[in-house]
């Protein structure tokens, strides 16, 4: 009978290590007290599975020791330690647990919801440590009848917003990317306008963290919020602009703030810590009995799991077999995703459906190609709980129809795919192929042909055909210190033109605002992959 090593890496729950010590088929190593250059250089190249947490990096060192290894479960949501390009690269399945601690991370944020209303913290420290009894220093803020905006109405953030219903709170729902019948069912308020969020009472952030959430919330945010709002992150660290969050607590904008992740952790010598209107967790938002039992029993089913090979749940890449597919279809698979991913920042609203369409001979792996585009549509918004292999169940429980089809050969190009992502604001259609050169090139986006390389950020600017609009697009990104790399031009016979322009340096929203001010835009984007 085969046996299996599964290395535990760092602390799971004995639970977790009981599910694998008394499966036959696994040999089972915990190598948790082990220093790290020991376990990885004598025990990492024994393992077909490694279970792992955050202290223990999966990057070139490890992987170059991991010559048996094919999975990884990170024992977590967050897989910030884990190279899964590398991972990738080496066949190696890289897992995650993203449901374990849902309930430990809504019920934390309630505590620092509540912590910050009724300064719970400081009566607590005042009466206990300093041993003084003063009633009147100590008036809170009732929750009834306060206005809670949510951003981010997924698992966590619909969680807390049903919590705080039951606190009597009016809740205000912000989440572009879902159908607005999941918050309006529940007797709440959906908005797509974030300025209806930024005028609460409370306000709790639940959002992935990408390239769109970072410092969402800066200076000219917390400018248009009232006086005396209460701000919540038990989400990831960066989602505020940490400078400005800052400022604004000791300028008395915001009265008190329950911040749980920073940007850099560990954090012990952060400003906010100086500060005497906020409470302060060092990210506990997995920190339960019951959510580390949860994590560490599902990290070792994934594990037995995959050491059988029966299969790999929550896998964060693709379980391919790269010799069973022709050389040319990979590159096509991860141009798709990126294109996915392009079209989201494009067309930012609830994704109703998406339709991958293949001509030549890249048409006979369309399927496989809807599950990568799929990936990289809904990653913007659901982040570390999409994968390859719930994609699918994804767009099924959001409501978004997936087709996939294969075309016969009538394309000027030998290979191509067409993605068309439709959302509830209108529709998005980008054609790319792979000329021999390997370099991904868009081709036609929504009926302007182009020819434009698939890297880095990209500006696109749709304007009425009429001269000048060039130089004034140009003089726009110099004046914000943008380095136009590409300049690519089209046109339709409608009078509209299309600019692609790749950049060097990321677009800020004040260069946005104004060449959308220009006389002749019709609409602009930017994005960047």
């Amino acid at each position: 009978m085969k046996k299996y090593t599964v290395v535990v890496c760092d602390h799971i729950h004995e639970a977790g290590l009981k599910m694998l010590q008394e499966d036959e088929n696994i040999n089972f190593i915990l190598a948790a007290d082990e220093p790290k250059d020991k376990l990885i250089k004598e025990i990492i190249p024994k393992a077909d599975v490694a279970i792992t947490r955050s202290s223990t990096d999966v990057d070139d060192f490890f992987l170059e020791n991991a010559t048996n290894l094919k999975a990884v479960v990170r024992a977590g949501v967050g897989v910030d330690n884990v190279d899964i390009p590398g991972c990738s690269k080496q066949g190696i399945i890289v897992m995650n647990v993203p449901t374990a601690n849902t309930i430990a991370a809504v019920e934390l944020t309630m505590a620092h919801i509540l912590s910050c209303m009724r300064m719970f913290p400081y009566s607590h420290d005042h009466l206990k440590n300093q041993r003084i009894w003063k009633r009147e220093k100590w008036y809170g803020y009732e929750m009834k009848g306060k206005k809670l905006g949510v951003i981010g109405f997924g698992n966590i953030g619909s969680r807390v917003a049903k919590r705080a219903q039951a606190f009597e709170m009016d809740i205000v729902a912000f989440d572009p990317y879902i159908n607005p019948s999941k918050v309006t069912d529940l007797d709440m308020t959906y908005t797509k306008n974030f300025e209806d969020i930024l005028a609460c009472d409370i306000i709790t952030i639940h959002t992935p963290k990408n390239q769109e959430t970072i410092g969402m919330i800066d200076e000219p945010e917390f400018a248009q919020m009232k006086d005396g709002v209460v701000v919540i992150n038990c989400a990831r660290g960066g989602l505020y602009n940490e400078e400005a969050l800052v400022n604004n607590l000791k300028n008395g904008k915001i009265r008190f703030a329950g911040i749980d992740v920073f940007n850099k952790e560990p954090a012990t010598d952060h400003p906010l810590l100086d500060l005497d209107n906020v409470t302060v967790s060092p990210h506990l938002g997995a920190n339960t009995f019951e959510s580390q039992y949860n994590i560490g029993t599902q990290a070792a089913s994934n594990a037995i799991e995959a050491a059988k090979g029966i299969a790999y749940p929550h896998a964060m890449n693709l379980p391919i077999d790269e010799s069973k597919i022709p050389s040319f279809v990979k590159p096509f698979l991860e141009m798709g995703q990126k294109i996915g991913f392009l079209e989201s920042q494009i067309n930012k609203n609830q994704i109703i459906s998406i339709k991958v369409t293949g001509h030549g001979e890249i048409a006979a792996y369309v399927e496989s190609l809807s599950t990568f585009v799929a990936v990289g549509a809904m990653s913007q918004n659901s982040g570390d709980t999409i994968n390859y292999v719930n994609a699918e169940f994804v767009a099924k429980e959001k409501g978004i129809n997936i087709e996939a089809e294969a075309c016969a050969d009538s394309s000027v190009y030998k290979n191509l795919i067409t993605i068309k992502l439709t959302t509830s604001e209108g529709t998005t259609s980008i054609s790319a192929t792979i000329f021999d050169d390997n370099v991904q090139r868009l081709v036609n986006i929504d009926g302007f042909d182009i020819d434009v390389a698939l890297r880095g950020g990209l500006v696109m600017f749709k304007n009425t055909d009429i001269p000048g609009v060039i130089g004034s697009v140009g003089t726009v990104l110099a004046n914000n210190k943008v380095n136009i790399s590409d300049f690519s031009l089209a046109r339709n016979d409608n009078k509209e033109a299309l600019a692609v322009i790749l950049v060097d340096d990321a677009v800020g929203e004040k260069a946005l605002k104004e060449l959308a001010s220009l006389d002749a835009c019709i609409g602009v984007n930017y994005a960047c992959i």
